[in-house]
């Protein structure tokens, strides 16, 4: 049997390489978008279509991973985002990008239910509550994939080649760094929807994890898009202001624990809120270059601890299974996460970047008017928990 460190070093990882192969996509949307002249609605398409291939993907993904392990099954889903990487390097007309990017989208999003999974194993066979350090290097993953694309536009290297290298040294990583002998946990056969809905409270709770999360999947997948045409930044700054959304994010997640014991739940995600609206307002009204990085740590800070408080609560709650309960609202969040930024497309497309990061400030806004869902109610005999 494995030992606690070496097994947080395998699951973590995992979190940092899927986090990574995110970070070096986002990074070179820009380059991506200019090499086939995409519009706002177009950019917008090709990542709904990849939104739908990590969508399809989990449900699948969650049967393998019960019949097969969460372990090897994270590894394998590894190699296939390197492989569809490449494949997107490789479209060669705007008519294949679409498929290539469907197939990229629906790696990274097997691998997330993979790999999670696998984090819940290690969590309950060490006693031990690290999902929030595991998702602090998913972060960590996203900052140093977007600072590789600063390096690679200031060294002159096309995303083609960025991406062939950054999949050789992603995969190399998975194998060392992720072996390590897991035996499968006994699984029951799933007999509950695909895609559970959250109802009453925990409704309320997946709302505020959907307004995170569209958040993120913005920043994520626009932030530099937003600084070139917004901010008038240049190619090698623009990929920073995921860096530091992503700096901020791994910070505030490795304090969490310790954040949400002194504030408690509902003050810090009120707080949580405060921070996202300001910094999406300094984005907004303030695009120059630095302030604008400045407002996306920011952002970082306010979205970071939102989803260990939603999931925490949910997973406290008397009314649904603990499982599907966290399953519910996560089905929100996740969605939001990977339609947020074709709806910004989208918006952009009409009314202009500037306008579609606009709608952040509103969501921001309720994830604070959502805080007192994290309260617990004696109307739904619920039992409080650790936030994380």
């Amino acid at each position: 049997m494995p030992t606690a460190r070496r097994s947080w070093i395998a699951v973590a990882t995992a979190f940092g390489v899927n986090g990574t192969f995110i970070g070096v996509w986002a990074a070179r949307i820009p380059a991506i978008r200019e090499e086939f002249s995409l519009a706002h609605d177009e950019l917008g398409l090709l990542l709904l279509v990849m939104a739908i291939g990590a969508l399809l993907s989990f449900p699948i993904a969650g049967r393998v991973t019960d019949a097969m392990g969460a372990a090897p099954v994270t590894r394998a889903l590894a190699f296939a985002c390197a492989i569809t990487v490449i494949g997107i390097s490789l479209a060669p007309t705007i008519w294949l990008l679409p498929a290539t990017g469907f197939f990229f989208g629906a790696s990274f999003g097997a691998m997330d239910v993979a790999m999670n999974t696998w984090a819940s194993e290690v969590d309950r066979r060490f006693h031990k509550d690290w999902m929030p350090s595991f998702h602090a290097m998913w972060s960590l993953g996203g900052g140093l994939g977007a600072l590789s694309g600063t390096l690679a536009i200031s060294a002159g290297v096309s995303y083609g080649w960025h991406f062939a290298m950054a999949a050789g040294v992603l995969a190399i990583v998975a194998t060392i760094g992720t072996r390590v002998i897991w035996e499968k946990e006994p699984t029951t056969p799933h007999d509950g929807p695909l895609f559970p809905l959250p109802r009453g409270n925990l409704l309320l709770l997946g709302l505020m994890c959907l307004c995170s999360a569209i958040g993120e999947g913005a920043v994520a997948d626009w932030s530099a898009v937003y600084l070139l045409e917004v901010g008038g930044a240049t190619e090698q700054i623009a990929p920073i202001g995921l860096a530091a959304f992503s700096a901020t994010m791994v910070a505030m997640r490795l304090m969490g624990s310790v954040i949400i014991r002194t504030l408690g739940a509902v003050p810090t995600a009120v707080t949580s809120g405060v921070f996202a609206a300001f910094g999406s307002a300094l984005a907004v009204f303030f695009p120059v270059p630095w302030v604008a990085v400045l407002g996306f740590s920011m952002m970082g800070i306010g979205y970071a601890l939102i989803w260990p408080l939603a999931l925490s609560r949910a997973g406290a709650s008397r009314t649904l299974p603990p499982a599907q309960a966290i399953a519910s609202v996560a089905t929100l969040g996740y969605g939001a996460v990977l339609l947020g930024p074709p709806i910004i497309g989208f918006v952009a497309s009409f009314a202009g970047l500037r306008v579609a990061f606009g709608l952040l400030f509103v969501l921001a806004v309720a994830m604070i008017s959502l805080a007192p869902a994290l309260r617990a109610k004696p109307s739904d005999g619920s039992r409080q928990s650790s936030p994380t």
